[in-house]
């Protein structure tokens, strides 16, 4: 696929809770030519070591608007359970998840580069459109 025909979408998520890329979040990636057509799903990644998703598919083309999923209760699970595993005594009985997935959905034009980074926490989250 040529990029003048195309968008290209990259993204990673950094945990502001400890100032550190957020491993092992499944992400998958949706395309939609038009605000009223429906979601394509195009498959997805999963961040690595340093948070980033390197492979992400290309939209199609024709693609007008995007929607990156991550599912960060997985993440949020484990940190927990490792935490617990450290410090059984301050163990947070009703520690959950506040939000189990994040949707993002952006337009796109064709030619351009999507960089969309996710700041995330356990009780919040911000995106932007990087570089």
């Amino acid at each position: 696929m040529s990029t003048s025909t195309t968008a290209s979408v990259s993204t990673h998520i950094l945990d502001t809770s400890v100032g550190r890329p957020a491993a092992g979040v499944a992400v998958r990636l949706a395309a939609r030519a038009g605000h009223t057509a429906g979601w394509r799903e195009l498959g997805g990644s999963v961040t690595d070591a340093d948070g980033r998703c390197k492979d992400l598919p290309a939209p199609p083309e024709g693609t007008t608007h995007v929607r990156l999923d991550f599912a960060v209760e997985p993440y949020f699970e484990k940190k927990q359970a490792d935490a617990q595993q450290d410090a059984p005594a301050n163990r947070d009985s009703g520690a959950g998840v506040f939000f189990p997935e994040v949707a993002i959905t952006f337009a796109v034009v064709p030619g351009e580069h999507y960089h969309v980074p996710l700041l995330l926490n356990p009780f919040g989250y911000s995106v932007y459109r990087g570089s």
